[in-house]
């Protein structure tokens, strides 16, 4: 069976504001691009606080994860970007909030900057979705 890439633009998040999509389908998995905490508009939630952007960027992922097919406990892998590695206790509660249980592979990289005046953190995942029929 030849696999291919179906790209997902999920209505009401911010527009990619690159040549990329939200996510992108291929076969049994889900590969969600790197989320920031920005509304539809492409407006910072949560300035200065992790919590809230993390909050925020878990909301989002799973509903690109519905678009895809798949859920939140069906994630695979988690990595995380953070700008201050102190925030890293702040997104670790929301993740137990969000994730309960469940304890996707997982990456923690401190980084330079992200895109977008305030921004204190990005995720990006992997899951896996329904057999395409």
């Amino acid at each position: 069976m030849a696999l291919h890439v179906q790209e997902m633009i999920v209505p009401g998040l911010a527009a990619p504001v690159g040549p990329y999509a939200h996510a992108t389908r291929c076969g049994e998995l889900a590969f969600v691009s790197g989320l920031l905490a920005l509304d539809e508009d492409g407006a910072l939630v949560g300035r200065g606080d992790a919590a809230a952007q993390a909050t925020y960027i878990f909301e989002s992922l799973a509903r690109i994860l519905q678009a895809c097919g798949s859920d939140l406990l069906h994630v695979a892998k988690l990595s995380f970007y953070l700008i201050d590695l102190n925030d890293r206790f702040a997104l670790t509660e929301v993740r137990r909030q969000v994730f309960g249980a469940h304890r996707p592979a997982s990456t923690l990289v401190q980084v330079a900057g992200l895109i977008g005046d305030g921004t204190l953190l990005e995720v990006e995942a992997i899951a896996v979705v329904q057999s395409e029929k």
